[in-house]
């Protein structure tokens, strides 16, 4: 399922073009990411197309061909945008903190490894404290990610404005 076009807009479905340029390198002509669906029977030495859904997700599959027609052409290749920083962050802290959970630690042991001792006795009352929600909401976070929720993470956030 996660390798699926339809799940994942960063998967490309490549298909085989008229005509036909391929790009040479040190292993010979060829075109095969690794995170695309090659076709069968697509002959990798000859020039191939992308297929591009035209669904809701569309502007991540064309951002995914964009990046691929760089790293086929030699150039540097953009960033994958889909995981800001910021996210990358918490969805670290969310494995931490399912991690310590999981393995019997408690929320204000999981603040500590977090976040330092330091700041966790600077929030009083521990029952009160924005640290302790955090965690929780950590917690809460990953377990819905290992739920199928992780699938949400191959789609970027945006907003669309409709006529």
């Amino acid at each position: 399922m996660r390798w699926s076009p339809c799940t994942n807009p960063a998967i490309k479905i490549i298909g085989q073009a008229p005509g036909g340029i391929a790009r040479d390198s040190s292993h010979g002509r060829h075109f095969i990411g690794d995170s695309d669906v090659v076709l069968s029977g697509v002959d990798p030495t000859r020039e191939v197309s992308s297929v591009i859904l035209l669904d809701g997700n569309a502007p991540d599959r064309i951002d995914a061909t964009y990046r691929s027609w760089h790293a086929l052409n030699g150039l540097v290749v953009p960033a994958d945008t889909r995981i800001t920083p910021r996210r990358r962050l918490r969805l670290r802290q969310m494995l931490q903190a399912a991690d310590g959970k999981s393995n019997g630690a408690s929320y204000r042991e999981i603040v500590i490894v977090l976040f330092g001792e330091k700041r966790m006795d600077a929030e009083k009352p521990w029952k009160t404290s924005s640290l302790r929600d955090t965690v929780i909401g950590l917690v809460k976070g990953a377990s819905d990610l290992i739920d199928g929720e992780y699938v949400n993470l191959f789609l970027k956030r945006r907003r669309l404005q409709r006529r």
